[in-house]
């Protein structure tokens, strides 16, 4: 058995969307250690790719908006497949109706759809997967680096990210009443995904956050995926109710010095 202890264990997977998603590399580095993988997904063309690129792993549709199709899909699972000893939850959505606004300008509709879709359905598979799982099994999911940070291309998601990182800290405190689950998140920075892609004007602040890694080096999602498979394991028995930021060192490199002359000589006139 490799060092994650993860062979032969069931997880089941949110959020597939395509091949760039962070959900499709964690599918891979679990694949990789041995388990057995349920995937849960918006709809027939992502059903599509998990039988493509996962032929031997079952996948059901379910839109998590609707809490009805959350309750049924746990209770499919929990009849077909038992137990589960993980579960991920790799789900944002937001719909910029009226274009990218200033955040005192946020359509209201927009706003809570994003918080239904990206947060609160964190808590409602917490809800009606518990009786699924594992006693001492594991929930996950993918937050950002920078939820205290003005990012003002990502608009009105990084409060909902903020959201869903209290809510890894209550869904712990909650579930430690009467198992052992743990609930943790990862905090990933800037990823060149199918999700970022859909962001109005992402390309600048990934190329910025490039030169701010301690390396110099853009964040790949292989490496948000290995630490995703490392909490969901396991291995990681010993953390819960965190975030657990994974950014290159970015977060610590915001006055780095090539960065802080060229900022500077830009805004000098005729330079």
């Amino acid at each position: 058995m490799g060092f994650l202890l993860i062979e032969g264990r069931k997880f089941l997977l949110f959020g597939v969307a395509n091949r760039k998603s962070v959900a499709f590399h964690i599918a891979q580095v679990l694949k990789e250690e041995g388990a057995e993988l349920i995937f849960s997904v918006f709809g027939e063309e992502q059903k599509r790719t998990i039988e493509k690129f996962f032929p031997d792993s079952a996948a059901y549709i379910c839109d998590v908006s609707k809490e009805s199709e959350i309750e049924k899909t746990a209770s499919e699972i929990a009849q077909k497949h038992g137990k589960v000893y993980g579960i991920l939850h790799s789900i944002a959505f937001a719909n910029y109706s009226e274009g990218v606004k200033p955040f005192h300008e946020t359509v209201k509709s927009d706003f809570l759809q994003a918080m239904d879709i990206s947060c609160f359905s964190f808590i409602s598979i917490a809800k009606y997967f518990k009786s699924v799982m594992e006693n001492d099994g594991a929930l996950l999911t993918i937050s950002i680096s920078s939820t205290k940070m003005a990012a003002e291309n990502y608009g009105y998601m990084a409060p909902i990210k903020a959201a869903l990182d209290s809510s890894v800290c209550f869904l712990a405190k909650s579930l430690s009443a009467d198992t052992k689950i743990r609930v943790n998140a990862v905090g990933a920075s800037l990823l060149k995904t199918s999700s970022s892609a859909g962001i109005p004007g992402y390309i600048e602040p990934y190329l910025f956050a490039e030169k701010l890694t301690l390396r110099k080096e853009a964040l790949k999602t292989e490496e948000v995926a290995n630490a995703a498979a490392f909490l969901l394991s396991p291995r990681a028995s010993g953390i819960t109710a965190q975030t657990i930021v994974v950014d290159a060192g970015m977060s610590t490199n915001f006055f780095d010095r090539a960065v802080v002359s060229a900022a500077l000589k830009f805004q000098q006139p005729g330079k």
